[in-house]
């Protein structure tokens, strides 16, 4: 088992982790406005969504996917438009709050959405973004040669895993606490449109670089 492949993939898997993007700002508003167990479901949404990038990098399935226009370009516009249509309603969210006033008791009762809900979108969000599975394929490719056995192929899929676990479970655990959710509630519509802006700034960063 190569330990020192192991120790790189985790450091940079651990920096690209820390870095704002959908999934962090996912985990954020759910965080915020939900209860731990659905902001719990989201991060094992996302972890098991990053499990399939590394997985699908490892086989060299996603290679083939990126290799193929056809395929790739098909990836890229039901990416785009998932994170536009979680976007535009994070949007409208905040929005419709500041418009309607409401008060924050009842604000939160209305953004309810279930642990089933809160792990798919959190696994669609990763899932479905192209930069995630270009992220993935230049790491594995950078860094497992054809000389890298298969158990340490394993070790690396299930410390990814992990780490993505452990990080957006400690955000979920550590924004769900009763006095930080509270103060979080009260800032709800900017966390909806902070959300809904990344989300979308991502989905048209993806379609300026599509070519047809």
């Amino acid at each position: 088992m190569d330990l020192q492949l192991l120790v790189s993939l985790a450091v940079i898997h651990t920096i690209a982790l820390a870095s704002p993007g959908p999934d962090f700002a996912l985990i954020v508003k759910l965080s915020s406005q939900e209860n731990r167990a659905v902001a719990l479901a989201s991060a094992l949404g996302i972890s098991t969504a990053i499990l399939c990038h590394t997985l699908l990098s490892l086989t060299g399935l996603s290679l083939l996917i990126h290799s193929s226009e056809q395929v790739y370009l098909l990836v890229q516009l039901v990416g785009a438009s998932y994170l536009a249509w979680m976007g535009i309603g994070a949007i409208r969210a905040a929005l419709s709050h500041w418009r309607a006033a409401v008060s924050l008791e009842s604000s939160g009762q209305s953004e309810a959405i279930g642990i089933k809900k809160g792990f798919l979108q959190g696994l669609y969000t990763n899932l479905l973004n192209p930069k995630a599975l270009v992220f993935f394929i230049t790491l594995f490719s950078t860094l497992i040669t054809p000389q890298v056995s298969l158990v340490t192929k394993g070790v690396a899929a299930a410390l990814l895993f992990t780490l993505s676990m452990m990080w957006f479970s400690f955000i979920a655990m550590v924004l769900t606490k009763p006095k930080i959710q509270i103060k979080l509630k009260k800032a709800t519509p900017i966390i909806n449109l902070v959300t809904g802006l990344v989300f979308v700034t991502v989905a048209l960063v993806i379609i300026y670089g599509l070519q047809f």
